[in-house]
């Protein structure tokens, strides 16, 4: 599972906070309920419980990730004139001819609000591999696009 080291270090931080802020907290919360009595018709209860298991869950997916992870080190790659995992890309739309960057991560990673796609996205699989100049034709669900490779850099985000 490819990932970046500030993906991992925010993946390490969120399991640091769920074992030793929520997980505390909810026992507490679950001690509470039950000191209501009969646990058949107590939702409080039942709503902590199941509060319990979604941050057990996500313990055990993030500590999944953790043991998969393979950090890719995007500094390697500073001054590299192709596209690559880690990569912070500037298009060209040549229909609208507006530009738009993406950075290209690890599917955890992802984040459609920052611009950062997944390594496995239809856009990042178009990308890996273009130079600076070179024109990319997409597919992806919406349709066919085709961008132009304005500028490409390597650096660590956080």
């Amino acid at each position: 599972m490819p990932m970046t080291a500030s993906g991992l270090r925010k993946l390490q931080d969120e399991l640091k906070h769920l074992i030793s802020v929520e997980r505390p907290k909810i026992s507490g919360e679950i001690e509470v309920a039950r000191a209501h009595g009969d646990l058949r018709e107590n939702a409080e209860y039942h709503a902590a419980k199941e509060k319990q298991g979604h941050i057990e869950g996500r313990i055990n997916d993030i500590n999944g990730w953790i043991a998969r992870a393979e950090i890719i080190e995007v500094s390697k790659f500073k001054g590299s004139a192709d596209i690559k995992f880690g990569a912070q890309v500037e298009l060209l739309d040549l229909e609208t001819d507006k530009k738009v960057a993406y950075r290209i991560v690890g599917e955890i990673e992802a984040d459609l609000k920052k611009r950062w796609i997944s390594v496995g996205s239809p856009v990042a699989r178009g990308l890996i591999g273009k130079k600076v100049g070179e024109t990319v034709t997409i597919q992806s669900p919406g349709g066919t696009k085709e961008y132009e490779v304005l500028k490409v850099t390597y650096e660590d985000a956080e």
